[in-house]
């Protein structure tokens, strides 16, 4: 099975994409792991190693999407 890594910080415009993703992704092709940083500050080195810009956003096959623009990632350190 694939896998799909949702990262996100908790604004308003990362809990909406997440609960969009979290309803289009089809689970029988990917195994979906949501990504809070606020709850595991401790995976975001992995996100920017994998080349997270900004969240929300998004890995699927070790290809990373940004969606939208809810935060950069030096905003999500800062916090």
């Amino acid at each position: 099975m694939k896998k799909a890594v949702f990262y996100h910080a908790g604004c308003p415009v990362c809990v909406s994409a997440e609960e969009m993703l979290i309803k289009a992704i089809d689970r029988s092709q990917y195994n979906l792991e949501v990504v809070h940083f606020a709850q595991s500050p401790e995976r975001i080195p992995e996100a920017e190693s994998a080349g997270v810009k900004s969240v929300p956003a998004v890995m699927l096959d070790d290809q990373v999407f940004h969606i939208n623009f809810g935060a950069s990632m030096a905003d999500v350190k800062a916090s």
